[in-house]
């Protein structure tokens, strides 16, 4: 299934999280989550997304698991299954505090979570793990020839140091869709050679996506008009069909403040690409 273009294209957050703080089917557990240290006190629950999505003209949104929940991905498997209209989501299984990598069980594990429970695939964050070679270590290939078998995406939230790994796998793997976060949290302030030119780099591979949050590697409020020129050179290197917007609040950025995009750009970006990523992966 992809969307077509010569109708209206559906506006996807590609990554969004959620959870609920006192809802005792959805228990967090600070001996499970990846940052306890960090525990919520109020909700931010599949209807509290529902209805920021009404208010910004969202008709998607992937939801990206929670910390909270470490492992257990309950929550965004009911949101997904609650309303599949509305989202479809990545879950944590490996990594930080989550199972290790060279547990046997991960492909099963993946298996289960896309075909049982209707996620799109996983969410790696071996930023967490930063001075530890895990992603692309050959006791990660089950988990990732498992992936390709399924269609799977996966998001990686890295370091730039850590780009050489997603480099290695997604040659490895062409048939995992890999989706980079928050631009490899890249600092502005340091020489290309440091991060964004091994970031750019990453476009000569088919199945390779950025994810165009500017927040973070932005030191600026919004509209963060020091990562224009950084996601400028991204579209030149990627080009508009590699390129994947999320977060709510930077939708009226990618949609109408952005010089250089076209309209069939902000097509894809806003959703066409998300779509594509990760409705197809979706096994139901």
């Amino acid at each position: 299934m992809t969307t077509p273009l010569d109708s209206r294209t559906p506006v996807i957050d590609a990554a969004a999280h959620a959870w609920v703080v006192r809802d005792p089917r959805f228990p967090m557990d600070p001996a499970v989550a990846t940052c306890p240290d960090n525990m919520p006190n109020i909700d931010e629950s599949a209807e509290h997304l529902i209805a920021r999505m009404a208010t910004y003209g969202i008709d998607q949104t992937v939801i990206s698991h929670v910390c909270y929940y470490g492992r257990d991905n309950n929550y965004t498997t009911h949101c997904v299954n609650e309303f599949p209209k509305k989202f479809t989501g990545v879950g944590l299984l490996v990594g930080y505090r989550l199972h290790s990598p060279d547990d046997p069980e991960n492909p099963a594990r993946l298996e289960r979570l896309m075909n049982e429970d209707g996620l799109s695939g996983l969410r790696l964050s071996p930023i967490y793990d930063p001075d530890v070679v895990w992603m692309n270590d050959v006791v990660s290939y089950p988990l990732w020839r498992k992936a390709e078998e399924l269609g799977a995406a996966f998001n990686v939230f890295a370091a730039p140091h850590q780009v050489a790994q997603i480099d290695d796998m997604a040659a490895r793997f062409p048939g995992v869709n890999v989706v980079v976060d928050h631009f490899a949290m890249i600092d502005i302030t340091r020489p290309d050679s440091e991060g964004f030119e091994q970031l750019l780099k990453l476009n000569r591979h088919p199945n390779v996506f950025i994810r165009t949050s500017l927040h973070n590697p932005s030191r600026q409020e919004l509209p963060y008009r020091d990562m224009w020129p950084y996601l400028e050179r991204a579209y030149d290197a990627f080009g508009p069909r590699k390129l994947i917007y999320a977060s709510d609040y930077e939708l009226l950025v990618m949609k109408d403040l952005i010089p250089f995009f076209t309209t069939d750009d902000k097509k894809w970006i806003l959703g066409g690409n998300a779509f594509t990523v990760y409705r197809d992966s979706v096994r139901r």
